[in-house]
């Protein structure tokens, strides 16, 4: 069962004033006067939390159940919210209209940085068929979900997500032009309890707010440059920990908000800096035995079971034809450099860190770590081309290649994570499986967005390009 499935609500719940609550429970608090503010949240395509904001009146008085309305548009934008044209699903044509956002009740939680309110992660449905939208990040997941729950399968996954900290709020930075910013640390940190120690109480507010609203932490560390840092999150269902993913990201950045400081997820803020990376942990399990199907105590592979080998296998050969989920911006592709922490081989290896997908663990805790994904992913939808493509080399029953050992960076045989959001592009148009797992409406949809994101851009002159050029020409 889900960490965040909650049936018929104890008495010691119903006292309950942070963390994940029942929907008759925020009745209740709506009632006396606890929670006055309910965020309906849903993600939109690049990972960010978008809804309304709803008072207890307006709750107590309707039925929540139906959930609210939204523009549809905000599933086709870019992250100035600009309404490109070209969009199949949402255009002047059709009026831009509205979809409809119904909650998912086990992910309702009291937010304890925040006064009096409550947010609940919605799904995004066609109000008038019924149909969830193929396009919505959350659905894309669920999809993927389900079809491995017809195979008697269950996913655990946990993200790991590296950072910058700055002691400047959003605003300044804002105002400089995001130039000249200064990390919050002079001292690469990886590690360093000394060093860390300088933002220690920052980072103990989040990991105690975030245990409050029950998005458990497991630790969190310095990183590899100057104010870098790392949190990693508990292993939990696959929806439930893309949900924690992305609740986690908004909370540290309204934190911040709060304290006048500020955060970056990019995966590339500064051409000097080391890029921060999001890693991903996944293993399967039977859903009726409750046992890790990727272990096999008598295979002489790292214990790792025919269905893990299959698995990993498809996972290899289709990370390319997905890079768009895991690497969606320009940006994102200049974190990929050789001997940099940031993987750039599509091979495994077992606990070696040059490699893209990593094998760490045994028995229960057997499971695969993929390196490739930056911090600035949409975890709904890098859950997604990983369970895809994974599902994939089950059903085609796909031979692992042998372990590479070594150091990965240096072998030029090694086949590679596309080296540009063009290269990404031109594998999701070519790929078959991409079409195959998402549906052609959605492989369509993340193309275009895409394609969107090089031309704009492609149409823009750089401060690199003047220093370079302007004189010398």
């Amino acid at each position: 069962m889900s960490q965040n499935t909650i049936a018929n609500p104890s008495q010691k719940e119903e006292s309950k004033k942070t963390g994940l609550i029942s929907k008759e429970t925020l009745l209740s608090l709506l009632e006396d006067g606890s929670i006055d503010t309910v965020n309906l949240a849903i993600c939109d395509m690049q990972g960010r939390l978008m809804g309304k904001r709803l008072t207890a009146a307006y709750c107590l008085e309707n039925n929540l159940d139906k959930g609210t309305h939204f523009c549809n548009y905000l599933l086709g934008t870019d992250f100035e919210m600009n309404t490109p044209d070209g969009y199949e699903m949402m255009n002047w044509e059709n009026g831009y209209g509205d979809w409809l956002a119904l909650p998912d009740w086990s992910t309702l939680r009291i937010v304890p940085w925040a006064d009096r309110t409550a947010i609940v992660f919605c799904d995004v449905y066609d109000e008038k068929t019924g149909d969830p939208i193929p396009i919505a990040p959350r659905t894309l997941l669920k999809n993927q979900i389900e079809k491995a729950a017809t195979k008697g399968f269950e996913l655990f996954m946990a993200s790991e997500l590296e950072f910058y900290l700055f002691k400047e709020s959003f605003e300044d930075l804002h105002q400089k032009g995001y130039e000249d910013v200064e990390t919050a640390g002079h001292i690469n940190e990886d590690y360093n309890l000394l060093q860390g120690t300088r933002n220690e109480p920052f980072y103990q507010k989040i990991r105690r707010n975030m245990a409050k609203a029950d998005i458990p932490i497991e630790s969190s560390k310095g990183e590899a440059f100057k104010g870098q840092h790392e949190i990693n999150m508990r292993y939990s269902d696959a929806l439930n920990a893309a949900d924690n993913h992305i609740m986690f990201k908004h909370g540290m950045k309204e934190i911040c908000m709060q304290d006048n400081l500020s955060v970056t997820f990019m995966a590339k803020p500064n051409h000097q800096w080391t890029g921060s990376s999001g890693h991903i942990h996944l293993s399967l399990w039977d859903k009726r035995a409750g046992e890790n199907v990727f272990y096999d105590p008598d295979s002489g592979n790292h214990n790792m079971s025919k269905t893990m080998q299959h698995f990993l296998a498809g996972v290899l050969k289709y990370s390319r034809d997905f890079a768009l989920f895991f690497a969606p911006y320009v940006n994102s592709y200049k974190r990929y450099a050789q001997e940099s922490w940031a993987p750039v081989n599509i091979i495994w290896s077992h606990d070696n860190r040059s490699s893209g997908y990593r094998i760490v663990g045994d028995g229960k805790s057997l499971r695969m770590e993929t390196r490739i994904p930056g911090a600035d992913m949409n975890p709904y939808l890098a859950y997604t081309a990983l369970i895809g493509a994974g599902l994939q080399g089950i059903e085609e029953e796909l031979e692992l290649e042998p372990e590479f050992k070594g150091n990965a960076y240096k072998d030029k045989n090694i086949p590679r994570i596309p080296g540009s959001l063009y290269e990404a592009i031109q594998c999701w148009e070519d790929s078959e499986v991409v079409q195959k797992v998402l549906g052609e409406k959605a492989a369509s949809h993340y193309l275009f967005t895409a394609k969107l994101e090089q031309k704009q851009f492609d149409r823009i002159v750089t401060k690199w390009e003047r220093q370079r050029y302007f004189e010398q020409c």
